[in-house]
């Protein structure tokens, strides 16, 4: 295994079913597992310089809140970007597993001071209905227009 440094800000997803969860992240996204407490139905998720935990409802310690709603979609209101080498890749792997997208892909351009920051993105639901909005870096250019 090799080591790893944490990020200063890791998500941990409370998920339904942990294996399925950690399936999808590793085989359509291209997370790898850095480590897993099987046992607790836990796993520590890699892609680059993004880290997410996964941890299922009910197995080991998990922060589900006796009376708290617990309906699918989980994290609503929440989506989680993540910075990927590339979109195309992993929109193959989720046609062929027929995976449908929340949002297709767009080139999107934000305001960043002076300039704006590209993005090449989309929106994917996991297994749990956390949104994933996976992005491409396009880079920085000026401003084309000013904000009123």
């Amino acid at each position: 295994m090799t080591p790893h440094r944490s990020n200063a800000l890791i998500p941990e997803l409370s998920v339904s079913d942990w294996r399925k969860s950690r399936d999808f992240y590793c085989d359509l996204i291209g997370f790898s597992v850095v480590y897993d407490r099987p046992e607790e139905g836990f796993a520590f998720l890699a892609l680059d310089e993004a880290q997410l935990m996964i941890d299922q409802i009910g197995i080991g310690r998990d922060f589900d809140i006796a009376g708290a709603p617990r309906e699918y979609p989980y994290g609503r209101g929440l989506n989680l970007q993540i910075v990927v080498p590339a979109l195309d890749p992993i929109l193959a792997r989720l046609e062929t597993a027929g995976v449908s997208l929340y949002l297709d892909p767009e080139e999107k351009w934000y305001r960043r001071e002076k300039n704006e920051a590209g993005n090449r993105q989309f929106i994917i639901a996991d297994p749990d209905g956390y949104l994933l909005r996976l992005f491409e870096d396009l880079g920085e250019r000026p401003l084309t227009r000013h904000p009123a």
